[in-house]
């Protein structure tokens, strides 16, 4: 039977190595389930695999797509079926490696088709955001569209401008694209995850962060500035260095505030991998390999 190899979790954790590592023993390809190591302009501030890492094995999703393209979810889900089927045509066993619960869940169950809206739309709602702030967004989401805000995250700025995006690009709540149906595959998932103590999860990301810092990040973001507005900058490593350049911030400040995102994002990530509890967990990755051969005889 067809069998992809989830490898997920946090940020830093040490997932493409641990990928590379069961993709060799299978003789097969990684699958990137990252929403930001896509873009071909940003590398240094997503911690993309190395290029050794990258001629290890063959990668997808990795420098697929431009900044100025949309890229969601949606997308991911029909990309990465399309990119296992090639595998499969070889190969049994694919290995898919990332952090972005969101698409691994679309890969996994599918996901609801909800309208992208235009830049212009998106463009305008962030704007008004970073002036008015957290609190203007959940008064204009709970006034417009009370039966999300009723089962909102409210403290989740991104989630209440999708939902503002969907509502003035279609006029129709997002919750009414939403059906929640999975939908079942075809192909045998085996859910892994790799998780480190939070002490040195923490180094990790600090030292992660000084190294984008020694390998150019600035001059990365100030490459990309005619894009800030895009989708794809709407993150951290990027966001906190403009800042930096409007003047909001000092150097050592936007660093700084790099590495507790960073964290803060981790934190999120467990959180969301840990709701599902067919994830199996591994400290620093040791075992997964034994593990994932026992299930797979091959």
């Amino acid at each position: 039977m067809k069998t992809v190899i989830i490898i997920a979790g946090p940020t830093a954790a040490g997932k493409t190595a641990k990928a590379i590592e069961v993709a060799q023993h299978f003789d097969t390809a990684v699958i990137s389930a990252d929403s930001r190591q896509c873009y071909r302009e940003i590398s240094i501030g997503t911690a993309k695999p190395s290029p050794q890492e990258l001629q290890a094995v063959p990668h997808y999703f990795i420098n697929s797509h431009s900044i100025r393209e949309e890229v969601n979810a949606g997308l991911y889900e029909r990309l990465a079926l399309d990119y296992a089927a090639e595998v499969w045509k070889d190969r049994d066993v694919v290995v898919m490696c990332g952090g972005t619960g969101l698409y691994i869940k679309a890969f996994c169950e599918g996901i609801d088709n909800i309208p992208a809206a235009p830049t212009e739309v998106r463009s305008a709602i962030q704007d008004r955001y970073e002036k008015e702030g957290l609190a203007w967004l959940q008064q204009e989401v709970q006034e417009k569209d009370p039966a999300f805000y009723a089962i909102a995250e409210i403290q989740n700025p991104q989630r209440l401008m999708r939902a503002l995006e969907v509502l003035y690009t279609t006029g129709q709540s997002i919750t009414s694209f939403r059906t929640g149906n999975t939908v079942q595959r075809d192909f045998h998932i085996i859910k892994t995850a790799i998780t480190l103590p939070k002490e040195q999860l923490h180094a990790n990301i600090a030292r992660r962060v000084h190294q984008m810092v020694a390998d150019g990040l600035l001059e990365e973001v100030r490459a990309v500035l005619p894009y800030r507005d895009h989708n794809a900058l709407q993150t951290v490593g990027y966001k906190e260095v403009f800042d930096y350049l409007d003047g909001k911030l000092s150097w050592d400040e936007a660093v700084e505030q790099i590495i507790i995102h960073t964290r803060q994002y981790a934190k999120r990530q467990l959180t969301w991998f840990r709701k599902d509890t067919d994830f199996k967990w591994f400290e620093a990755g040791e075992g997964l390999l034994e593990e994932v051969k026992g299930l797979i005889k091959t």
